[in-house]
């Protein structure tokens, strides 16, 4: 597991299964290093360049489709990106660090567990689009938007994570954004988020592993693949299920062995 190149494979499925629903794969980038028993001071950092590799492809291909409701978006942004910025720049103890992102871990696995059996239906069918047509949703309140955007930044930001995996479920909680209009904001938040986390610690890419252009280049296959896909579907459920298992078992892991 802790081989570069199996590692290498292993992060083109994670890219590709979240890039098809608008996400960078930070969450499962850090499962998977957690299982191999990378260090915090590798994971954290290596997370966001990742992500932000991945994001950008995602957002380029998203924005293009005309997914990214940009003024829905802005809102969340002012809130998200000055916390991940800060969040970036504190070093949490290890075993605080592990425990943290083994929670942000057990979220991201129960979120994709309880989306598996509606994948396709979210989806909206092979053509792309909604199932039926519905009116166009709300925009958040502008203060409440900043306000969640503050929250799932500092937690970005600390954990090495583009908050992605947070913002598509409020928003489609709260009834602010559709599937699709969700996953496009997703993926242009995450970039945003990644790029202030490094920023808040520049000094951290000195932790970034020499696997990192093998890995990079892995991941901008999954993206590829994935993005290509996500604006015209949503990931399948066996995938969603098998991810959710890897999230499951290494959250497991971070929360509870040493």
């Amino acid at each position: 597991m802790d081989d570069p190149l199996v590692l290498a494979a292993l992060f083109v499925g994670t890219a590709a299964l979240y890039s098809s629903v608008g996400h960078a794969g930070a969450s499962g980038y850090l499962a998977l290093m957690g299982l191999a028993g990378l260090p915090q001071a590798v994971m954290k950092p290596t997370a966001l360049v990742l992500n932000l590799v991945v994001a950008s492809i995602v957002t380029i291909r998203f924005g293009l489709a005309g997914l990214i409701a940009w003024r829905r978006l802005i809102p969340f942004l002012l809130g998200s990106v000055p916390l991940a910025f800060a969040g970036g720049a504190i070093s949490l103890p290890g075993s605080l660090y592990r425990i943290l992102v083994g929670i942000v871990l057990l979220l991201a696995a129960a979120r994709l567990a309880r989306t598996a059996d509606t994948a396709a239906a979210e989806a909206g069918g092979a053509d792309g689009g909604d199932p039926s047509p519905t009116p166009t949703p709300p925009s958040a309140p502008l203060p409440v938007a900043i306000a969640v955007g503050a929250g799932v930044g500092l937690l970005a930001g600390l954990t090495g994570t583009g908050g992605g995996i947070f913002l598509t479920p409020i928003l489609l909680f709260t009834g602010w954004a559709t599937t699709r209009m969700a996953a496009g904001m997703s993926a242009a938040f995450i970039l945003a988020n990644s790029a202030a986390g490094l920023a808040g610690n520049l000094v951290s890419l000195r932790s970034v592993p020499p696997q990192i252009p093998l890995w990079a280049g892995a991941v901008v296959v999954g993206a590829l693949i994935g993005s290509s896909l996500g604006t015209r579907r949503l990931g399948t459920p066996a995938l969603r299920r098998l991810l959710a298992i890897v999230l499951l078992v290494a959250g497991l892991k971070l929360v509870f062995l040493p």
